[in-house]
């Protein structure tokens, strides 16, 4: 009996809805007072009218949002819209896609490859990793063939005994394993040892920090230093867009302090103290000062005794001094040598309670480009426990850098050495990358000197030449109308007609009125000749098509 009533209240239930929902549908509906009373549809009638007024309540109600489309460039965080990263932006889109069109319709357009010229990614133009690398890194991930009898012939002793000893510094030997956020501690020793031998002044492995490359790290302390537009930091310019991105990202302003082109891309202090000054009288709290040397993209090594007078003034003004140092195995002059910012510090005498010192280092450069591992660390000094466990804090979030890139940053700096069974073999693959990386450089920075409006300083490091354009008016009035920078317009122009890949002196920042590109000097030998090629019949055709 009792389920008999169950349903019969659920078919009235079903059939008051019915009819409720037929009545809301007819267009005349009976008047309020005609159901009043208690007659059997009172309940349809009551439920007809809370239906109707929910309709009425709706129909005058703003429309609910498009969730189809919930997220528009209108709706995200404008700090990404305002960040920008020239690397990788137009150029190289429009690159790959004329890349499908060749791969697609082969001879269809006016070249037969993709020369790309536009970024410091070595092995990707056919660059060799260094062997005692690999092979470290092959026996590390793959540690059961270490005990086989033919490991022996086909790895150098040398570096069998290297992988032996990473995997005894790592918990489990499992390279797939989560590390300490900092990195491996036994790798981070070695890096430490490594950082002394070179600087000649001790090295602490607890400030050492390992991250999946040196951008990590640097977004790390944009991170750690900006709360709000009013903090800034000095950045050079032209400078790589890395530090302009994460600066917009993290929402601070860029200070930018301009090199002085025709000293070489000289670093003048003077200049940096009239930046500083200019951005405090705004109300703006200059927290740091970015350094790049070897520089990028313009290529210049600083003199030591340049480098003390940046450490001076950080000090006397109270900056953290962010070194980014990712070129240091890069020098191609014999004039000039590379001195780590923590080496000039010491030698000046200046300790932790001195200075608050970041320096990063990539395995991504160097000779041995190992872009695609994302490898490197950040040293900090300086900064007080309280700062430092924040730090770590932040570090922690991403629970750790891959171990590979682990691996290799500890080999980097700690490479086989005289008498190690690999020593010959390194030093004949790291020689021979550095040497014909110099070849390279002049010969690029000569064909550029021999173009009509173009001039080049000297590549004395890293893997860039940044020649500066002098173009017509009249290409330039065709730049303005066509809403474009002009230096893109002449790299548009440049790509489209020989299918080299160069990126415009724009996204990197320049003085207000001079164009430039960079260059990377990282195309194959027997590639740079038809560079040249290229770029000189293309440039006279463009000058003279836009000749005032």
């Amino acid at each position: 009996m009792r389920r008999s009533v169950i349903g019969g209240a659920k078919r009235s239930s079903l059939f008051l809805l019915n009819q409720a929902h037929r009545s809301l549908l007819s267009p005349s509906p009976p008047p309020l007072h005609h159901h009043l009373g208690s007659s059997p549809s009172s309940s349809a009638t009551a439920l007809l009218l809370l239906l109707r007024r929910l309709s009425s309540s709706s129909a005058s109600s703003p429309p609910p949002p498009n969730m189809s489309n919930p997220v528009t460039v209108q709706s995200i965080n404008p700090k990404v819209l305002q960040c920008e990263y020239a690397v990788r932006g137009e150029i190289v889109n429009l690159a790959q896609r004329l890349q499908e069109e060749l791969k697609a319709n082969p001879g269809s357009l006016p070249f037969d490859e993709i020369l790309y010229c536009n970024i410091g990614n070595p092995q990707s133009l056919g660059q060799l990793p260094i062997t005692f690398f690999r092979e470290v890194l092959a026996l590390c991930d793959h540690p059961t063939i270490l005990d086989k009898a033919e490991t022996q012939g086909l790895f150098s002793a040398d570096s069998i005994e290297r992988a032996w000893q990473i995997l005894d510094q790592i918990p489990g030997r499992a390279t797939g394993a989560y590390s300490h956020s900092q990195g491996i501690k036994g790798l981070r020793d070695t890096i430490a040892a490594g950082i002394e031998a070179r600087d000649g002044f001790p090295a602490n492995p607890n400030d050492i920090f390992l991250t999946d490359g040196a951008s990590p790290a640097v977004h790390m302390m944009m991170q750690l230093l900006i709360s709000s537009e009013k903090d800034g930091i000095l950045c050079p310019i032209p400078q790589y867009p890395l530090y302009s991105a994460s600066i917009a990202l993290h929402g601070g302003s860029l200070i930018p302090y301009y090199l002085d082109e025709e000293t070489g891309w000289g670093l003048e202090v003077s200049e940096l103290k009239k930046q500083l000054e200019e951005a405090r009288s705004k109300g703006i709290s200059v927290r740091a000062l970015v350094v790049i040397n070897p520089g990028n993209p313009t290529g210049q090594v600083l003199a030591e005794e340049n480098q003390r007078d940046i450490v001076e003034f950080c000090k006397k003004e109270g900056l953290v001094l962010l070194a980014d140092e990712v070129y240091q195995e890069n020098i191609y002059v014999p004039e000039k040598k590379f001195h780590s910012f923590k080496k000039v510090a010491r030698s000046m005498g200046y300790g932790d309670n001195d200075l608050c010192l970041v320096s990063f280092q990539s395995v991504s450069k160097g000779y041995h480009g190992e872009c695609g591992k994302r490898g490197g660390y950040m040293e900090i000094t300086g900064f007080s426990p309280e700062v430092r466990e924040q730090i770590y804090k932040v570090a922690s979030v991403n629970l750790c850098s891959n171990i590979s890139g682990q691996i290799l940053a500890s080999l980097v700096m700690s490479p086989p050495k005289v008498g190690d069974e690999s020593y010959e073999s390194y030093s004949a693959e790291k020689d021979g990358i550095l040497e014909s990386l110099a070849r390279r450089a002049k010969t690029l920075e000569d064909a550029f000197n021999s173009l009509e409006g173009i001039t080049c300083n000297k590549a004395e490091g890293a893997m860039y030449l940044f020649p500066r354009i002098r173009l017509p008016e009249k290409a330039i009035k065709a730049a303005e109308a066509a809403k474009t920078a002009p230096d893109l317009f002449y790299c548009r122009h440049l790509l489209n007609a020989t299918g080299v890949v160069v990126v415009p002196g724009s996204g990197f920042g320049q003085v207000p009125g001079t164009w430039h590109f960079r260059c990377t000097i990282l195309p194959q030998e027997d590639k740079i000749p038809a560079i040249v090629s290229r770029l000189t019949d293309f440039h006279k055709s463009f000058m003279d098509e836009y000749r005032d």
